[in-house]
């Protein structure tokens, strides 16, 4: 039987189904009489229920759901029929008036929209590339003698200096007040690494052991604790050790230490040469990728459906209610999270998956095999044990689905950057790697 597609506006569509009523009904008298097996009963042993009471019972709840399983296949085979990509569930509602002997349904839905794609040769792009230098070799090498330092207490006579590591006991007070994570004792912080805000770090340098200093404090604006924030405290600072930081020799000793494979200096350079290039590939990549993404989003032409923003919304309330509750905050499954917050959030993911899926379909870019087995490949080198994390990847279909999205990502980003108007900039490493 031919199905009737009606347009109600843009993408949003309604079918008519009509379920025969005895089928039905012929449907939940099968489903209570299996129930009527297991179901038990006040003064009946099981099995042996009578139907009208199981009937009673269970009637409605078995009907709706023999309702819901035939409207929900009868929605998907007209829908087949027509050769309609639904876009969500439908919504569906009970019509009045259908002929005797027969149950019908409005199925309310929306359909994926036409996506009109640009001219990837007429999209204008910026591309970055970056290099590893002998500086930036150098400043990471130092980080790993950072890691790897050791403190030894200082001459009682001798001021803190940075890199100094200072054991102190302080208290703040706002008008006089004390004030909620204002005191401490034995407080530890290394001075010019950003663990203090930078007046009081400032304030702490050049005390020696036994002295006691007071200073004034303004918290920014923008301060984490928002009873503090803005408003100026005084501190009592009393200085009761420095230590002074002993960074180790950069030589064989230091790269076996390390785990280098070939322990000498010229190793340990060139296996941080190495993973300095891989993460500069993957932040390259994920710069331009963002900037084809950009450019492909505002070229593209379509209608958002309504279904897929709202579903997107849920997903985005979710993750924040996840983030609330991973940073302990108390009943972060029920903090009121307006979802209109995320709404220019969850229309850009929805357009641009729309877009991107149209372009891989039309160019056929989907992740081939030796392209995952790659990625991983890669991915896995930053960690000790890549053949566990291989391992790890592949045993999971939701890993590897993740996998392959960013190989389809990656797929797009080389096709139009094979294609568009692009600019090649140059970026320094720093800015790269410092860059949000």
């Amino acid at each position: 039987m031919a199905v009737h597609v009606e347009t109600l506006e843009k993408l949003e569509r309604r079918i008519t189904l009509t379920l025969a009523a005895s089928e039905i009904n012929d449907e939940v008298q099968t489903r209570l009489r299996k129930l009527s097996r297991t179901v038990r009963a006040d003064g009946f042993r099981p099995g042996k229920v009578p139907m009208s009471v199981v009937a009673q019972r269970y009637g409605y709840s078995v009907q709706y759901e023999v309702v819901n399983d035939r409207v929900g296949q009868a929605f998907a085979d007209a829908a087949g029929q027509a050769q309609l990509r639904v876009a969500g569930a439908p919504r569906i509602t009970q019509k009045d008036g259908a002929p005797e002997g027969e149950m019908a349904f409005d199925a309310t839905f929306e359909v994926y929209p036409e996506v009109k794609l640009p001219d990837t040769a007429a999209l204008e792009v910026e591309r970055i590339t970056a290099e590893v230098t002998e500086a930036a070799i150098d400043r990471t090498v130092e980080i790993l003698r950072k890691q790897r330092r050791t403190f030894a207490q200082r001459a009682a006579a001798e001021g803190a200096v940075e890199g100094d590591r200072v054991t102190i006991d302080f208290e703040g007070k706002i008008d006089g007040e004390p004030f909620a994570g204002g005191k401490a004792e034995a407080f530890q912080f290394v001075i010019g690494e950003g663990q203090m805000l930078e007046q009081f770090d400032q304030s702490v340098r050049g005390m020696k052991v036994g002295e006691s200093k007071t200073f004034p404090l303004q918290f920014p604006a923008d301060y984490q604790g928002e009873e503090v924030a803005g408003k100026e405290a005084d501190f009592l600072v009393t200085m009761t050790k420095i230590e002074a930081a002993h960074l180790p020799e950069v030589d064989e000793a230091f790269a076996k230490a390390l785990g280098i494979q070939d322990a000498t200096v010229q190793g340990l350079r060139a296996d941080v040469k190495k993973n300095l290039e891989r993460e500069v590939k993957f932040r390259v990549q994920a710069r331009n990728k963002a900037a084809v993404m950009e450019a492909l989003s505002a070229g593209a032409e379509l209608d958002l459906p309504k279904a897929l923003v709202d579903g997107e919304l849920e997903r985005l309330v979710e993750q924040a209610r996840a983030d609330l509750k991973q940073r302990g905050v108390k009943d972060a499954d029920k903090a009121p999270i307006p979802p209109e917050i995320f709404k220019p959030q969850a229309e850009r993911r929805v357009r641009l998956g729309l877009v991107v899926g149209e372009l891989v379909r039309a160019n056929k870019l989907q992740a081939r095999p030796d392209q995952l087995q790659k990625h991983i490949e890669e991915m896995s080198q930053s960690y000790e044990k890549p053949a566990e994390v291989m391992r790890w990847y592949l045993g999971d279909r939701q890993r590897m689905a993740d996998v392959e999205a960013v190989v389809v990502e990656n797929n797009v980003a080389e096709f139009v950057l094979g294609h568009a108007k692009v600019t090649d900039k140059v970026l320094p490493f720093d800015e790269l790697m410092t860059a949000a």
